[in-house]
């Protein structure tokens, strides 16, 4: 078409948050958006006091907060408040969506994605879920028959979702976290380990994780006799104990870090790695291919931790001990891993089957075939 007429920028509102395994690949799905098309405009819509009202904008992309929390699943005061916030966050969502008037909304999940998909699904305007997990929550399996797309990153999903919806995208991960080859130099040097010692690398999240931690600190003699090195990531809590019980074993190769910057150093030192199963955990693990005793978080939402490392359990490209029995179990199973080199490549020949690492492109792919020119 000629003459004066002007297409006007694409617009995306990506929803949701309250996790970074939430905010993480919202903010790779944006950056793979402006990537396409450097003209597009962005708005996220977080729920208020959580993270991404933080981590979105430093990111460089402008968010909007609704009054939004997650329903207690115990009887408790806090839930009086959950009718309020609803309805106050779906009248809110609404005018955002009147506002801004996207082209597609995309929800990742987290408190704020229902009400804002719920509110431009009525509109009519094409929406897309992102479920991270292999076992979907409550407000993903709602939102599920209003909208366009389901983008997923495990086999299996037509249990919880319209199999005409769902793609199989893969989750969306930060390219510089997996971005590891040659980096092994440079990794020992920056966590200041031997290069001919194998390395135990711990992440329990940026919380940490009690049972791990403390299940760490009980196997800390065994690491060191049988001559390997630790990379303990505590999370905020247990930082303080791990410090005092590790000051004077920085030579024997133990570092304690309340939370790692360079996790693509974290991960090009480590031969073996002890995690927790979130969603994108597991997606990072995949891409790097390194062998994984994993640990699943109990009070995730729906178990869906554990039923994330099962999934790979069943395909022989991870270990897996139940959370309450960490503290016993883990030292065997630590040492016999890290002592089997056949097991280890099994394992890691198995995670990078699994890998999808360009899974923000393949969402973005399906962004565009939703937008109506």
């Amino acid at each position: 078409m000629q003459g004066n007429f002007k297409q006007h920028n694409k617009k995306i509102i990506i929803s949701g948050g309250g996790t970074g395994g939430h905010i993480f690949p919202a903010i790779a799905i944006a950056n793979a958006l402006k990537k396409r098309d450097p003209d597009i405009d962005i708005l996220f819509v977080g729920a208020k006091g959580k993270m991404e009202m933080e981590k979105v904008p430093a990111a460089g992309y402008p968010i909007e907060g609704l009054w939004i929390s997650g329903l207690q699943r115990k009887l408790t005061l806090k839930n009086l408040s959950f009718p309020f916030k609803v309805l106050s966050s779906l009248k809110k969502a609404k005018k955002i969506i009147n506002n801004f008037n996207p082209d597609v909304v995309i929800g990742v999940g987290g408190y704020a994605s229902g009400p804002t998909l719920r509110a431009a699904t009525k509109k009519k305007i094409p929406a897309i879920i992102q479920e991270q997990n292999s076992f979907p929550g409550i407000t993903n399996k709602l939102l599920a028959k209003d909208v366009s797309r389901i983008c997923v990153a495990y086999d299996g999903m037509n249990k919880f979702f319209p199999e005409n919806k769902i793609i199989k995208t893969g989750n969306p991960v930060r390219q510089n976290v997996i971005d590891i080859n040659g980096k092994s130099e440079e990794a020992y040097k920056f966590f200041n380990l031997d290069k001919n010692k194998k390395t135990i690398l711990v992440v329990g999240g940026s919380q940490g994780a009690l049972s791990i931690n403390k299940a760490i600190h009980k196997y800390l003699e065994l690491i060191i006799e049988n001559g390997f090195q630790l990379i303990w990531q505590t999370g905020i809590y247990y930082y303080q104990t791990a410090l005092d019980v590790t000051n004077n074993l920085k030579d024997k190769g133990i570092r304690t870090i309340q939370f790692i910057d360079r996790m693509d150093y974290a991960y090009a030192a480590a031969d073996v790695i002890i995690s927790r199963a979130g969603a994108i955990a597991i997606s990072e693990i995949c891409a790097v291919g390194k062998p994984t005793i994993f640990i699943p978080l109990p009070t995730a939402a729906e178990d869906h931790q554990k039923k994330n490392a099962l999934a790979l359990v069943k395909k022989e490209a991870a270990l897996f001990i139940e959370n309450s029995e960490a503290i016993n179990q883990l030292g065997n199973t630590m040492m016999d891993l890290i002592k089997n080199e056949s097991q280890q490549s099994v394992l890691s020949a198995n995670l990078k089957k699994l890998a999808i690492t360009n899974a923000d492109e393949r969402i973005v792919d399906e962004i565009f075939k939703l937008i109506v020119n």
